[in-house]
């Protein structure tokens, strides 16, 4: 179901050291470029940690993600078009292929068991760098709740993901505040949004998904009319996104 993202491009931009400066000048350069036009239907990069501890996260994300369709629907878009992407054991980080429904993904996520292993944010992150730079994508979605990576390597991607127009919105699990700190970083820097939600509050990463698909679909006007209609998650990613 899936193909084993490549190391492409790794060298790219990774492992520089990002200092306030820099941060202060890649914002200014965000700033000067024009955003990209949607053309046809929307894409969006759904990315999940699948590492040992994530089985219930994993669980609950399947049952959930249904909701990205139909909210993206409602945006009044041209439809969604969704990519999963996941990482587990030592070295695997794969990604399907795009699919158009909820019943197909939700065939392709039953199909994976987490492993254990660690984070591998920085292949996700060149993965979607690469995806978008064959074909536009509008956002990423990240849920996890570790980072075990070089964080400069991550600002770094998230950076050109920035110039890219394709912003990542990070959802993290849990309270640890060095993977908050790396989150929200990634977040600011892509142009995106954070936000944290418990593991026992279905309704808060539905209300999430459900607003980054809209915005995947018919952009912030579409992420405004969500929040209008009472959308807790769109109200705080309008809060965060450029």
């Amino acid at each position: 179901m899936s193909g084993d993202i490549t190391k492409k491009g790794a060298g790219s931009a990774v492992g520089q050291r990002s200092s306030a400066g820099d941060i202060a000048s890649f914002l200014d350069r965000a700033k000067s470029v024009g955003p990209a036009a949607a053309i046809g239907r929307g894409r969006l990069i759904f990315a999940l940690d699948a590492t040992m501890s994530r089985q219930p996260m994993w669980d609950l994300a399947t049952k959930l993600q249904a909701d990205m369709f139909s909210e993206a629907q409602n945006a009044g878009g041209n439809g969604l078009d969704v990519q999963l992407v996941f990482y587990r054991g030592l070295a695997e980080c794969r990604a399907s292929r795009w699919v158009r429904d909820s019943e197909t993904l939700t065939t392709l996520m039953r199909r994976i068991t987490v492993e254990g292993g660690q984070t591998q944010i920085r292949r996700v992150l060149l993965h979607a760098r690469d995806e978008t730079r064959g074909e536009r994508v509008q956002a990423m979605v990240f849920v996890g709740d570790a980072v075990e990576e070089d964080v400069d390597a991550l600002a770094s991607l998230a950076g050109e993901l920035g110039l890219l127009k394709l912003p990542c919105f990070m959802f993290q699990e849990g309270y640890d505040p060095g993977v908050e700190a790396a989150f929200k970083m990634v977040a600011r820097l892509s142009g995106g949004a954070w936000s944290r939600f418990d593991a026992g509050a279905a309704h808060q990463l539905k209300s999430l998904l459900g607003a980054v698909a809209a915005y995947a679909s018919g952009g912030r006007k579409a992420l405004e009319s969500l929040s209008y209609r009472g959308g807790d998650g769109a109200r705080l990613l309008l809060s965060q996104v450029r």
